[in-house]
């Protein structure tokens, strides 16, 4: 049997340290108050999955959901202000 093996080094990917970037972790940081705030919506709809809202059910529901948008705009928000200050 013949071995048959990649003639060109770009062919075979790189070996990966596993570790991500500086600019991975900044990243993660600018998002991390998005990240927390679908945590807690995830964590109010999980809890009231078994059960009957009650009012105050769909009160932190709609709470959490207008801090994960809350959240979302500021990010947009800082996004934007930082892209069109790069740009000036």
């Amino acid at each position: 049997m013949k071995y048959i093996g990649a003639v060109q080094a770009v062919v075979t990917a790189p070996a990966l340290d596993g570790e991500p970037s500086a600019a991975e972790l900044d990243a993660i940081e600018r998002e991390m108050p998005v990240i927390q705030a679908e945590v807690e919506l995830l964590d109010v709809q999980i809890s009231l999955l078994d059960q009957t809202p009650s009012e105050l059910g769909v009160q932190r529901l709609r709470r959490a959901r207008r801090k994960v948008l809350t959240a979302r705009r500021d990010l947009t928000n800082r996004a934007a202000v930082a892209q069109a200050g790069g740009a000036a």
